[in-house]
């Protein structure tokens, strides 16, 4: 948040990817910013998204050259690049792990260190660069105070110093031993009947330059289940957690906290898993179609704080939305006050909470019925 309030002012343009977190649109609508979107690409077979490809942000640089900054990975493009890289507190400190976004040029990195790097919960850091000129430290240092609290917890601070001290004289060590669990976690699982547990072999395209190792991304769709009854079943039969989930997937993150031990754990639950499932059903595997990217006809902060009016999400399509629609965890959008609902979108999110996935950021937690802009006609 204090990245994007930095470097943008009401009316501005962000150049974001479509798959943001919930907290960078958070962001832009306090700040008043007008989103660009670009699309990253899509693996249909996977049901995820890869990365934002070079091209398509190129693209959107030429045909928006006013953008005032961009939130992307990659940092060669002449406006200041922030960058979100919650997860990657391990990466600095390891050559076989992707490279951090300050080595790789970037003007401002949000890293959360509670996350993977030992300290505790809320305290993260965030990463300037004033060597490209884009950044004004004095300018952060002002929106960030006006984001905290004015008393600072000291049990925050000293955690993220100790936390800091560890890496710095084990950042390598820790992060070897959470790549040759994750490994050997991988090859095993892909001997299992039903799981995919992807690695290398998805590099090579604009859109998949590097990937991190120790997030370990099951595919269960074969499995004719859904990555959520996958967590649960998990967490009743196993009392495993796992970090996320969808409708085609589950991610475990390794990390150095992890053991021998934990990793046998898991993988005794997922040989288990498969045995129940695979091929009890083979020919009910789950198909979802994603849906195309909304029109965004507000601004997020105009349609977060328009006239609104509630009516039944059914019979929302071509409405403009005023509030967040989103599975959490991850936190990304399926929509976003200013886009325009359509059909395949209402399918979409009911298909979700159909099959018990958390779709979360509606007032009316059921979902419904949804908030939209008062307008006389539907869009379409």
């Amino acid at each position: 948040m204090t990245m994007i309030l930095s470097v943008c002012e009401p009316g501005d343009k962000i150049i974001v990817p479509r798959n943001v977190h919930k907290s960078v649109m958070s962001a832009i609508i306090f700040s008043g910013a007008k989103p660009v979107f670009v699309s990253p690409a899509q693996d249909a077979n996977l049901g995820i998204d890869h990365g934002v490809t070079t091209g398509a942000i190129r693209r959107a640089l030429e045909r928006h050259p006013d953008a005032k900054a961009l939130l992307v990975i990659n940092p060669t493009y002449q406006v200041p690049v922030l960058v979100d890289e919650a997860h990657g507190v391990l990466i600095h400190f390891h050559e076989d792990l992707p490279l951090s976004a300050m080595a790789a040029g970037a003007d401002m990195a949000a890293t959360s260190v509670h996350k993977l790097g030992g300290s505790m919960t809320q305290s993260s850091v965030l990463n300037l660069n004033t060597k490209n000129g884009f950044v004004n430290p004095q300018r952060v240092q002002t929106i960030l105070s006006m984001l905290t609290s004015t008393s600072t917890s000291y049990i925050l601070l000293a955690s993220l110093d100790t936390s800091r001290r560890n890496l710095a004289l084990n950042g390598h060590q820790m992060a070897q031993k959470a790549i040759d669990l994750a490994e050997f976690a991988r090859r095993s699982i892909n001997d299992m009947d039903g799981l995919y547990c992807f690695g290398r072999e998805l590099l090579g395209t604009e859109a998949t330059f590097n990937y991190d190792p120790t997030k370990v991304t099951i595919h269960v769709r074969h499995l004719g289940i859904t990555g959520y009854e996958t967590e649960n079943w998990l967490r009743e039969h196993y009392k495993i957690e796992v970090e996320l989930s969808d409708m085609y997937n589950i991610l475990c993150l390794i990390t150095p906290g992890d053991t021998d031990d934990s990793i046998e754990i898991l993988l005794n639950a997922l040989q288990d898993l498969s045995r129940t499932y695979y091929q009890v059903n083979p020919a009910h595997e789950l198909v979802v179609k994603v849906p195309d990217v909304p029109q965004l006809m507000l601004t997020p902060r105009d349609a977060f704080y328009g006239d609104t009016e509630v009516i039944p999400f059914k019979e929302s399509a071509g409405r403009i939305i005023s509030e967040f629609i989103y599975v959490y965890p991850p936190g990304i959008p399926i929509l976003l006050p200013g886009e325009v609902i359509t059909q395949e979108n209402i399918d979409y999110i009911i298909d979700h909470v159909e099959v018990g996935l958390p779709v979360k950021g509606p007032e009316d937690r059921s979902v419904t019925n949804v908030k939209v802009i008062v307008e006389a006609d539907a869009i379409f």
